[in-house]
């Protein structure tokens, strides 16, 4: 269910039911595509993964062209020996509260310093950063949203310390609506630890009947894929590798990306590859961009036969802080949707092979992909700040908060889920003001300094 590094903070944090007597359901791969959409494919030798492929029935008509918003994404990214990681971002505000100088020239965005760590020099500190409020791109009423939300400590002068790492991003993004009647657009959906594709039941009912192309896969050792008993098949790296070939045979020219928990980091993964493939992505309690690593003090180092002899407990742990109530319904939502239900052993080789330490706030912060970020108010697995941390990093992320969610949010408020979706894959960002003309409206401003801004 959880990210190494940010979710594993306890031994009873980050507990999954599970069950050593599982079978998982092979069946060859020449077998037909049953009429429900599943599909079993040998993505490599003795690896079989379900996936659930939906094409809607539509009219073929001739589609007209989308019109797209073009926008300049600029951005600097520095990493420094202390840890510190200052973004500045340049170009076009993509949120569509664009903040614009009185004589019509884009005003950047102030930096944003997304890691902070303690240091003893006794320099200035760095500058405060504001808060900004950005409208939803669904066009809601938008919440308030921190760049940096923290004054920064006494560090090393900017000018003077050299950067350990230093990224540069300059690039012409388009961004259209992803209609569902189009042929061109389909959707992955990623689940995390545990899971299967069933956890996207209502997503996929609610997604194929407004006429999308969807796809949903079990990762291996989950639902009715196959479940070798090799360790080394649950690495990152190993599974990554399998949603790399699920998404090339079935991408389109705008692909739409959705995962939950540890399916976010192969979302963000494919994102970095695929920026020119992947429209649009969306992360539901996933947590912050930080580099996967498995944790050394796990309850999921123990021996197999211990966690199926745990079972109960975890079951109830699990319950108790992935779902904001509990009670028969939720109990029942997990057996309906097949969640959680691996073997042990699978669930244990899951945990301790989430190492990716190429996944940092670097390489998140240099994903153009449009995104939304979606988190349950009573998650206990992954906090707001997390998914907050995330949506700073990211140039174009924007962040929703369900308050009666939790860590299934999809299972617990489907249609507000859904809608959230929706409104964001038919998103499109207006075009951009024309600049002001009427120079005799400009304020008078002191020699050398910036002009106000006009938030209007």
């Amino acid at each position: 269910v959880c990210r190494a590094g940010t979710m594993i903070t306890s031994v009873l944090g980050n507990l999954f039911c599970c069950s050593s007597k599982f079978t998982n359901v092979v069946v060859p791969e020449n077998n037909s595509e049953s009429a429900d959409g599943f599909k079993f494919l040998e993505v490599k030798p003795g690896r079989v993964l379900r996936v659930k492929h939906t094409i809607p029935e539509r009219a073929v008509v001739d589609q007209p062209t989308l019109p797209e918003g073009s926008f300049s994404l600029k951005r600097k990214i520095r990493l420094y020996e202390t840890g510190q990681l200052y973004i500045d971002n340049f170009g076009d505000d993509v949120s569509g509260a664009q903040r614009r100088c009185q004589n019509g020239d884009t005003e950047p965005n102030s930096t944003v310093e997304v890691e902070l760590t303690d240091c003893t020099s006794s320099s200035s500190p760095a500058s405060d950063l504001e808060a900004k409020t950005e409208p939803g791109p669904a066009g809601g009423d938008g919440a308030s949203v921190a760049e940096a939300g923290r004054k920064a400590p006494a560090v090393l002068p900017i000018k003077k310390a050299k950067p350990k790492r230093t990224v540069v991003i300059d690039c012409e993004r388009k961004i259209s609506a992803c209609k569902g009647t189009h042929p061109d657009v389909v959707l992955f959906f990623i689940h995390g630890v545990g899971g299967s594709l069933d956890i996207w039941r209502n997503q996929l009912d609610f997604f194929s009947q407004q006429g999308y192309e969807t796809i949903a896969v079990d990762l291996v050792g989950h639902g009715a894929s196959s479940a070798p008993q090799i360790a080394a098949a649950y690495t990152f790296y190993a599974l990554a590798e399998d949603i790399r070939l699920i998404f090339r045979r079935y991408a389109r020219r705008r692909n739409v990306l959705v995962g939950h928990s540890y399916g976010v980091s192969f979302c963000t993964f494919l994102a970095h590859e695929y920026p020119e493939q992947v429209h649009k992505m969306v992360l539901i309690n996933g947590g912050a961009p930080t580099s996967l690593e498995p944790s050394a003090c796990s309850i999921f180092n123990l021996p197999s036969c211990v966690l199926h002899c745990l079972s109960p407990l975890l079951t109830w742990f699990f319950l108790k802080a992935g779902f904001a109530q509990q009670g028969y319904r939720q109990k029942r939502m997990l057996k309906d949707h097949r969640a959680f239900d691996v073997p042990s052993f699978v669930l244990r080789s899951m945990m301790n092979g989430q190492y990716w330490p190429e996944g940092d706030e670097v390489y998140h912060a240099e994903i153009v992909v449009p995104t939304l970020l979606v988190h349950g108010m009573h998650d206990r697995f992954v906090h707001v700040d997390d998914d907050q941390q995330m949506t700073e990093t990211l140039l174009m992320g924007f962040l929703k908060v369900v308050a009666d969610g939790s860590h299934m949010v999809m299972i617990e408020c489907p249609d507000l889920v859904n809608i959230l979706l929706h409104e964001f894959i038919l998103w499109e960002p207006p075009p951009p003001p024309p600049p002001k003309k009427d120079s005799k409206a400009r304020p008078e401003t002191a020699k050398g300094a910036r002009a106000p801004l006009d938030l209007s």
